[in-house]
C-alpha cells in the first residue's frame, strides 16, 4: 500500500463521512429511490428565485434527464406534473424505480426508459420540461446530451439544469466511501481509483459502484467514467459555443460565507456549490 494510499485512509478518522444513499441503502434506512424523493425539494428549490413550482411542472410533461432510480422524477409527479418519463443508462434502477412509483400510487403518471441521454426515443418537441439535476458533470457527451434536450423540448418550454462543478469539495464524486473535501485536488486520480476500490471491497454492492464509476481511458488505463469533470469554465464555453443565452444563471455559493471566494474567478471553481441555469428551445 502506497503512502498517499495509506494516508487518505488515514483522513477518514478525521473528516465527518458524508451522508450518501448508497451507504443508506447498504445499512437499509432508505433506497436510493427513497433518498432522491427526499431531496426533491431541495433539487427544484434552486429554481425558485425565478420560477414557481407551478411553471416547472403544473400540468407539463417532464423529462428527466439521469435521473438514477428515478426518486426525484416521482417528487416532480407530486408536484403537478401530468406524466413524468425518467431516462437513465443503468439498467438495474428500473426495478428500484418501478417499486416506488407503485408504492406511491404513481404508476400511471411515470414512464422509466434505459437509454443514453444523447440518443433519446422520443419524438421532436415530447418534453415542456425538462431535468437535468446533478446530470451535466456526468454524461459523456454534454454538448450532445443538452442538444438532444432541445430537439425534444416543446417551444415554450424549458431545461433546468443544475450541477456541482468539478472543484466543488466532493466535486470527484467519490464521498461514498472518502471524506475528505477537495481530495482530487491533491492526489492523482490513480491513486483515487486505488483508494477506491480498497474501500468499497466487500460491501454489499461491491460490484455495482466499481462498475457505475470505473472505467477505462483510451490508453486502456483505469480511471473513473462516471464524471466527465465539468467546470464552470467548461460549461460556459459550451453554452457558448452552441450560441445558447441562459434565461436564468446563478452560481451558489458553497456557503453564505464563502461568498465574496465565490466570485473570485481563480478561487470560484472551488467555492461554488452549484451552478443553475435555464435554456429554453
Amino acid at each position: 500500500m502506497s503512502v498517499s494510499t495509506s494516508f487518505i485512509k488515514w483522513t477518514n478518522h478525521i473528516f465527518p463521512p458524508v451522508v450518501h444513499p448508497f451507504n443508506l441503502q447498504n445499512d437499509g434506512e432508505q433506497t436510493y429511490a427513497e433518498w432522491q424523493f427526499s431531496k426533491g425539494k431541495d433539487t427544484v428549490r434552486l429554481f425558485l428565485n425565478r420560477y414557481s413550482l407551478d411553471d416547472m411542472f403544473l400540468h407539463k410533461k417532464v423529462l428527466d434527464m439521469g435521473c438514477g432510480a428515478a426518486g426525484k422524477s416521482l417528487y416532480y409527479v407530486k408536484c403537478g406534473a401530468d406524466h413524468v418519463t425518467g431516462v437513465d443508462i443503468v439498467s438495474h434502477y428500473r426495478e428500484e424505480a418501478l417499486a416506488l412509483a407503485k408504492k406511491l400510487a404513481f404508476e400511471d403518471k411515470f414512464t422509466f426508459t434505459v437509454a443514453s441521454a444523447c440518443t433519446l426515443p422520443f419524438a421532436d418537441n415530447s418534453f415542456d420540461s425538462i431535468i437535468m439535476n446533478d446530470f451535466m458533470e456526468h454524461v459523456s457527451q454534454p454538448q450532445l446530451a443538452l442538444e438532444e434536450a432541445r430537439r425534444l423540448l416543446t417551444p415554450q418550454g424549458k431545461i433546468f439544469i443544475n450541477f456541482p462543478p468539478y472543484y466543488h469539495p466532493f466535486g470527484a464524486h467519490l464521498s461514498d466511501t472518502i471524506n475528505m473535501p477537495w481530495v482530487h485536488l491533491f492526489f492523482r486520480e490513480k491513486t483515487l481509483v486505488n483508494v477506491y476500490k480498497e474501500l468499497v471491497h466487500g460491501l454489499p454492492d461491491e460490484k455495482e459502484r466499481l462498475q457505475l464509476k470505473i472505467g477505462l481511458d483510451e490508453q486502456g488505463r483505469e480511471c473513473f467514467t462516471y464524471i466527465n469533470k465539468m467546470t464552470l469554465k467548461k460549461f460556459k464555453s459550451m453554452l457558448k459555443a452552441m450560441s445558447i443565452v441562459p434565461q436564468y444563471y446563478e452560481e451558489v455559493p458553497l456557503r453564505r460565507y464563502f461568498k465574496v471566494f465565490a466570485k473570485i474567478p481563480l478561487l470560484k471553481e472551488m467555492f461554488v456549490k452549484m451552478a443553475v441555469c435555464v435554456i429554453g428551445k
